[in-house]
């Protein structure tokens, strides 16, 4: 399979499509998800061209991580989290959707349950105030 720039990953980082901003440096960005499955669900992807992990420069996998330790950080802190939840899909068949690189980074707390990830988008005034959360607990 090839990479196909029409993805809305790659219209958001073309700056076609808008999002909730939470962290952006000149490899990666994360912004949130506009479906979340519990509060300060965000994204991470690398400004580079990938599909998925299976066709990505190894070179991006340490600007890309190291993101996601800094946005995960973040969000276990600006939502008192007791932990949180790394999820990468590669393909169809193991649950992506979107063909870009991306990670998802869940703040969790034991017995919460994950919302579904539906088609329906979330309030933009509170994906804007979580994106605050988490921005202001960047370091």
């Amino acid at each position: 399979m090839t990479y196909d720039a029409s993805n809305i990953f790659a219209k958001i980082l073309r700056g076609e499509i808008p999002c909730h901003r939470v962290y952006e440096d000149e490899a990666t960005l994360a912004f949130m998800d506009v479906m979340p499955q519990v509060d300060g669900h965000t994204l991470v992807i690398p400004r580079s061209p990938s599909r998925n992990l299976l066709d990505a420069d190894p070179a991006s996998f340490g600007p890309l991580m190291m993101a996601v330790q800094k946005v995960a950080l973040a969000a276990k802190r600006a939502f008192k989290a007791e932990g949180v939840l790394i999820k990468q899909f590669n393909e169809a068949a193991a649950g992506q959707t979107i063909y870009h690189l991306h990670v998802h980074v869940l703040p969790r707390r034991a017995g919460e349950e994950l919302r579904p990830h539906t088609g329906k988008m979330a309030d933009p005034a509170l994906l804007a105030r979580h994106a605050e959360m988490i921005r202001a607990e960047i370091r």
